[in-house]
């Protein structure tokens, strides 16, 4: 069983859960930006939850398959056709040899997810099998995919008609509130610089992608000060420190950059707040031009917001037994 890649799409690549455990090393864990529209591909055609998928930004590839199998599509909204005919999102689809699975134009969010019965067999790297592209390990190749690769596929089992509820499936707003833990850094912020933080309307520029997406719309004050030896001139400058995954800089308080799961794991730049772990899924399906405010939150809202999004997760996980 393999997978023909006809046209590879826009930044197509190979991505499991990830591979954590590596940051302090500088290997980012890398894995699908949205975890949760990744998980609801896999357990909708029957895979553990590792298994690897294919990832695709604003653009998605056009697949031939070798033999029968059973396929999904999830993330965002981008309508689907199994050899021109339309074929649903967020469902089990069955295909046989042969059979082409090719999609039209963006309609919400930023990124599809098409699992396959077996997942596709990449070898895996450090514990995973995601692409790190700006390693060049990982995935096929380690590289997104290009016109004329071939990807193996394992065996898969056999599952019935599954359906994600309409309930269970996100939504894709353009207007979004991310809700961040402050800190580490933003005491470097004045009080007028904070407060231009939490209350301008920030704009998703094109730049956005699996390393960090930057976001357009103001400009920051920063406290003067005698910038202590290692650090840079500018006053977002710190002597260099380790990134949380999420967490958000501002090189010369003009444009502030959440990092996403391919971000570098330190630098030289102020983090003056996280996104929390419940939010960044909707960070990675957030497409250019969306609107966003950064809505400050306690470190004990934060641990609710995680709970609830894993019990969201148990709810998906019954809802495909």
């Amino acid at each position: 069983m393999a997978l023909e890649i006809l046209e590879p799409g826009l930044a197509t690549s190979v991505q499991d859960r990830g591979r954590p455990g590596h940051y302090n090393v500088g290997i980012p864990p890398s894995g699908a930006v949205d975890l949760y529209s990744a998980l609801a591909a896999n357990l909708l055609v029957g895979n553990p939850d590792d298994a690897a998928v294919l990832e695709a930004a604003y653009m998605a590839p056009k697949i031939r398959f070798t033999e029968p199998a059973t396929v999904a599509v999830t993330g965002g909204t981008m309508p689907v056709t199994i050899n021109g005919q339309s074929a649903p999102q967020w469902e089990a689809l069955h295909v046989n040899a042969g059979d082409e699975l090719a999609f039209a134009f963006l309609q919400g969010g930023a990124r599809v997810y098409i699992a396959v019965s077996g997942g596709v067999e990449v070898p895996a790297v450090l514990g995973s099998r995601s692409t790190y592209g700006l390693g060049g390990f990982g995935g096929f190749d380690g590289r997104v995919l290009k016109a004329g690769d071939v990807l193996p596929v394992g065996a898969g089992a056999q599952v019935g008609d599954r359906s994600v509820p309409e309930n269970l499936r996100p939504r894709f707003e353009r207007e979004l509130d991310i809700r961040v833990v402050l800190g580490l850094y933003d005491y470097r912020l004045t009080d007028k610089g904070l407060a231009q933080f939490l209350e301008s309307v920030w704009t998703l520029t094109p730049v956005a992608d699996r390393i960090g997406f930057r976001y357009a719309g103001g400009s920051l004050e920063w406290k003067e000060r005698v910038q202590p030896f290692g650090a840079g001139s500018d006053p977002s400058n710190i002597v260099d420190a380790g990134y949380p995954l999420g967490s958000i800089q501002i090189p010369g308080g003009l444009e502030p950059i959440i990092l996403h799961r391919d971000a570098v794991s330190g630098g030289g730049y102020a983090m003056v707040a996280t996104v929390i772990s419940a939010d960044m899924d909707t960070v990675g399906q957030s497409s250019p031009g969306t609107k966003t405010r950064f809505r400050p939150v306690t470190l004990d809202e934060a641990l609710a917001a995680r709970a609830e999004a894993r019990s969201r997760v148990g709810e998906l996980r019954k809802a495909l037994q």
